[in-house]
């Protein structure tokens, strides 16, 4: 009998990272891709989402070469920089940098968005406030200064899951990383049509929301021929990367902390319901 792997992949700010391991968890092969963050006016940040998936096939191609042909890729997993705004026109092409969770441009955007749907507004229906980091305020930075791109937009989606819709054609995202784009209602798990209304966001620009664990897409003949794995292998709707740190730490009950610091730094504490911070 072959071997059998998983891969797991990292979208992350500084470097693409990729690593296998077998089905009891013994890491097998990694690898890692620097990215560089691109700075165009003071306050901005952007990366080119097409070097996103050059360094993912660098990255997985480099493991798999590792595992070698005895070895067979069962499924891939993803992980991601969370909030980043990537654009799409209806076929499927990047229509400008993406906008990274770091870049706060968004300032304006932020105050419209509380003069219009409020504190009490934003608790209800995404538990969030609206921060400059948020993927909403991206996009109504586009609609304001860059109206032509704007009109151009047929999907948005978050990093991870541009790097899935590169391997498998399928858009999608899924809870964690929904969450953190000020456009999802949080305690009911589905995108809030009444923020998108409010915000005048068409709704149809949204990916539909799957499940983290779920299979969201299958590797396509093109995407397996670059990465070294087979055609059709599933790939997981994946997890936002503080989500997924979370998880690997165990960090996976009420009544245990995570700290993360690195390129931002964050405290995360798994609840049993929504909560919301008044």
């Amino acid at each position: 009998m072959p071997d059998e792997a998983f891969i797991g992949i990292d979208v992350g700010t500084s470097s693409v990272k990729a690593v296998a391991v077998s089905g009891t968890g013994t890491v097998l092969a990694t690898a890692d891709s620097p990215m560089q963050v691109t700075v165009p006016q003071p306050g901005w940040a952007e990366q080119q989402p097409e070097d996103w998936w050059a360094a993912t096939v660098k990255s997985v191609r480099t493991v798999t070469d590792i595992l070698g042909a005895s070895t067979i890729v069962k499924a891939i997993g993803l992980s991601g920089q969370m909030h980043s705004l990537i654009a799409l026109d209806s076929y499927g092409n990047v229509i400008r940098p993406a906008i990274l969770w770091s870049d706060v441009r968004t300032s304006a955007q932020c105050i419209t968005i509380r003069e219009i749907v409020g504190d009490d507004g934003l608790r209800r229906m995404c538990g969030n406030p609206a921060l400059e980091g948020f993927t909403a305020t991206k996009l109504l930075w586009m609609r304001d200064n860059e109206p032509a791109n704007f009109g151009r937009i047929a999907h948005f989606c978050l990093a991870k899951d541009f790097v899935r819709f590169r391997m498998t054609g399928e858009l999608a995202t899924e809870p964690s990383d929904a969450a953190a784009t000020l456009l999802m209602d949080v305690a009911q798990r589905r995108w809030s049509t009444e923020m998108c209304d409010l915000l005048g966001l068409d709704r149809s620009l949204l990916p539909p929301i799957l499940e983290s664990g779920g299979i969201a897409g299958r590797v396509n003949a093109k995407a397996a021929d670059m990465m070294g794995v087979p055609t059709g292998t599933p790939v997981a709707g994946g997890g936002a990367d503080n989500a997924c740190a979370a998880a690997g730490a165990g960090v996976v009950a009420a009544g245990t902390l995570l700290v993360s610091v690195g390129t931002s730094g964050t405290v995360v504490a798994p609840v049993e319901k929504p909560l919301v911070d008044p």
